[in-house]
């Protein structure tokens, strides 16, 4: 059984020198109950994620390539709009590689990097463009801006 273990944060986009060459993704989700169920298209590739409740920062997780043409056609008949667009840049800092998403559309100016430990245990040093940690906040779960679009946020300005 997979599991990921995960760290989210807030990003400062001007604390950061240059970005590497990003990826393109579009996802979306398929209403289930006690599971959650992602159809990525990343680039030329497409996959079904299903994941599990969270335990603290730990949960299930299982993925599986499947045909782009099979994920379009999920992507516009099984998943609830809207469908989640971003970049995903990757940062290498300090053995650790740092998912960095500029997110477009009803997200767009939510900037937030994600970070994949091998134990919840783990020592982590944050990048210096690193603002907050929101890991905790559920509304920062990529399935919960599809209902809660960060655009309808009660919020100050997200510096970036």
């Amino acid at each position: 059984m997979g599991k990921e273990i995960e760290r989210k944060f807030l990003v400062n986009l001007s604390l950061l020198n240059n970005l590497p060459e990003g990826s393109e993704i579009k996802q979306g989700y398929i209403p289930a109950q006690d599971v959650t169920v992602r159809i990525r298209i990343m680039d030329n590739k497409a996959y079904l994620t299903l994941k599990g409740k969270s335990k603290g920062i730990t949960r299930s997780e299982f993925e599986y390539s499947i045909p782009i043409n099979d994920a379009k056609a999920m992507l516009e008949e099984l998943c609830t709009p809207p469908i989640i667009e971003k970049t995903r840049h990757k940062i290498n800092f300090e053995d650790h590689i740092w998912e960095l998403d500029i997110f477009k559309g009803d997200n767009g100016g939510l900037v937030m990097a994600e970070v994949e430990l091998k134990s919840e245990n783990e020592t982590l040093r944050v990048p210096p463009w690193v603002t907050k940690e929101v890991s905790g906040d559920r509304r920062y779960f990529n399935a919960n801006l599809r209902i809660n679009p960060y655009m309808n946020w009660d919020k100050a300005p997200q510096p970036h």
